[in-house]
């Protein structure tokens, strides 16, 4: 004989099957300068095309790795906690530079004006492409009625993922790291590159970049980036941001954003050899590394592939 579940129990049973529903989404999203710095890398050549900027909902937001709210998170929506990225421009040209322009909406709708420093800088922008194999890091100016504009080096054909990496001064952001992009198409025959093997070292300029750590994912791990050249240690870094090196990384696939904090302390012109990251990759697989340093006033721009556990 049949007897139907009592009231109480059935809403335990579907108070149970959405907590478990709940839990598996959580545990499956967390598994899952010129200023500029950033003329476009030599020989970088260039990648196919990514879907536009896949929105973030707010409550995702504070997810480590998923919302972007803060300089360890993806960075992958144009939209988090109420603040939103928007642009005029879909498109570039290529073969030329090109002026990118873009507004940071607060959650009044209204364009935001007011940004703290990080690393001496109000705004930093990056330009990646989708293959990793083209990248600018630039500190684009401000317009007063909060219109940023960053003077891009020659784009290559492809598609281009452009970040914005701020922190608000007032309002509900005050004080929170905010990463949000949105894609650019750069009409042309574009020709995907495979990503250089992982490795531990790679060169520069005459110099030798080697990374020592092996860092697992979402997990806070150090790491150690040695910098050599013609086989001598080198002692003349001199401080770039406020800090000796900065470091970028990329996911590859979907070109997740992660920002490698330096913890090596400042000192005047005689950075080096060795320098200390605090590194929190969230997710596992190839991450594409761009270190830039500075020696004699000439800014360097390393890259290698690093293996996530």
């Amino acid at each position: 004989m049949f007897f139907p579940a009592r009231p109480t129990v059935r809403r335990r049973a579907l108070m149970a099957a959405g907590t478990a529903a709940v839990l598996s989404l959580t545990l499956a999203a967390c598994g899952s300068s010129n200023d500029s710095g950033g003329s476009a890398m030599p020989g970088m050549n260039h990648g196919s095309m990514s879907s536009s900027a896949s929105p973030t909902s707010d409550a995702m937001a504070g997810m480590p790795g998923m919302g972007g709210t803060e300089a360890g998170g993806n960075g992958l929506a144009d939209a988090v906690a109420g603040y939103r990225l928007t642009s005029p421009d879909s498109t570039l040209k290529a073969g030329r530079p090109a002026a990118y322009r873009f507004t940071v909406h607060g959650p009044d709708g209204k364009p935001v004006t007011g940004f703290a420093l990080d690393q001496t800088k109000r705004m930093h922008f990056y330009a990646v492409r989708s293959d990793l194999t083209g990248f600018q890091h630039i500190h684009p100016t401000m317009a007063s009625d909060g219109t940023w504009t960053a003077d891009l080096s020659a784009l290559t054909a492809g598609s281009w993922r452009m970040f914005a990496s701020f922190t608000p001064d007032s309002g509900s952001g005050k004080g929170k790291d905010f990463v949000l992009s949105r894609t650019v198409t750069v009409p042309g025959k574009a020709t995907r590159t495979p990503l250089p093997a992982a490795t531990n070292s790679t060169t520069a300029d005459g110099y030798t970049v080697t990374v020592k750590g092996e860092p697992m994912a979402g997990m806070a791990h150090p790491l150690t980036v040695r910098i050599t050249k013609d086989d001598k240690p080198v002692t003349d870094l001199q401080p770039y941001l406020d800090t000796y090196a900065h470091l970028t990384a990329f996911h590859e696939g979907d070109s997740a954003f992660a920002h490698l904090h330096p913890t090596t302390k400042v000192d005047g012109d005689h950075g080096g050899p060795d320098l200390s990251f605090h590194a929190e990759l969230p997710t596992s697989g190839n991450w594409r590394l761009f270190l830039q340093f500075q020696t004699g006033g000439t800014l360097h721009t390393a890259a290698l592939t690093l293996r996530v556990g």
